[in-house]
């Protein structure tokens, strides 16, 4: 019994001295690493080392472990099942360095290099799902499970589970659809058809998250975003024409107020944020004659579509200052009314 008990406790305490000595010397290689990386100029290193930093505990465990077993006189059967342990661990460990090295290498590359891939926490599931897929795959296999007879039994349940999820399932490829479209993108500002405008802030594997100009949050799910009439105002691109609208009285000259209306335009060009300069502002005489003004449209660029109102607010104000300097009147709405009397005979 005592042989029993020293062929057990012995290797446990080798192997919880080489799982300490391999614990204190990955924190310190970790410190050293951490200010190698601060003065790289990539980020590289330093997703590398933020990935790994969990996983190399695991490592540092197991290694230790697989250590303290070589050197003791444990069973055969005994060392066997902690060695297949071992391997189950080095595997899971492996597959969630994997899967967090992935997710913010698509972050980071997607922000860096700008290109045409929504970095957003479905295709972050996405890619993370398919690597712990695969890892769970190879630790059955491992195991000694047949993968056959699994797939048979989710093929069965799949149908069934397929029938009770199919919300959250037309959502999800709702959104991959949406994804792959590239109709509605994070970070672009849309309008709803129900009348909501904001910028998208996410789209996950079930809804679309969209921050309004108060800074609410309206949440819709991605199969009603799929169905529903979307204005996308970053597509073609971020820049678009604003027209506002001007009225003077009947007593202007049109052409005055033409170039009036351009040259305030490129002036408020050179110090109104998001007012452009290229392609020029022009005006043009519509809607034309009104009831009481005539109505002229001025058509200038800006940069997106939120720099429309402050542009709008300078513009009006050098406008209407410079109307008064210039003698333009602005009209209030006039109607003349013409009164018949009738007189009767007596």
């Amino acid at each position: 019994m005592n042989s029993m008990m020293e062929k057990i406790i012995t290797p446990a305490a080798i192997s919880l001295g080489f799982v300490v000595a391999l614990l204190i010397f990955r924190s310190a290689a970790f410190r050293v690493l951490r200010r190698w990386a601060a003065g790289t100029a990539t980020r590289a290193d330093d997703l590398i080392m933020e990935s790994f930093r969990l996983p190399s505990a695991f490592w540092a465990v197991a290694f230790g472990v697989y250590l303290g077993i070589g050197v003791s006189e444990l069973p055969a059967r005994y060392a066997l099942l902690i060695g297949g342990a071992i391997h189950v661990l080095l595997i899971l460990s492996v597959t969630i360095a994997l899967a967090r090295l992935s997710s913010r290498s698509l972050n980071y590359y997607v922000k860096r290099l700008n290109l045409p891939i929504p970095a957003t926490g479905l295709a972050n599931g996405v890619v993370q799902g398919v690597i712990y897929g695969i890892g769970a795959l190879i630790v059955l296999s491992l195991l000694g499970i047949s993968i056959a007879p699994l797939l048979t039994a989710l093929g069965v349940g799949g149908l069934a589970v397929a029938l009770a999820l199919q919300d959250t399932l037309a959502n999800l490829f709702a959104g991959l659809h949406i994804l792959v479209e590239k109709s509605i993108r994070v970070g672009d500002f849309i309008r709803l058809e129900t009348g909501q405008e904001g910028y998208v802030d996410d789209i996950t594997w079930r809804t679309a998250r969209v921050r309004m100009l108060p800074n609410n949050m309206v949440v819709i799910p991605n199969s009603k975003l799929a169905q529903s009439v979307v204005t996308n105002y970053y597509l073609p691109e971020k820049r678009m024409s604003l027209l506002i609208s001007i009225s003077v009285s009947y007593a202007s000259d049109p052409e005055q107020v033409e170039r009036i209306l351009v040259d305030e335009a490129k002036e408020g060009a050179k110090n109104i944020p998001g007012l452009l300069a290229e392609p020029e502002p022009f005006v043009r005489f519509i809607p034309g004659f009104g009831d009481s003004s005539l109505d002229f449209t001025l058509i200038c660029q800006v940069a997106e579509f939120t720099d429309q109102y402050l542009a709008q607010h300078e513009l009006r104000k050098r406008i209407f200052r410079r109307f008064r300097q210039e003698n333009i009147d602005i009209p209030f709405p006039q109607r003349t009314i013409h009164l018949r009397t009738e007189r009767s005979d007596r």
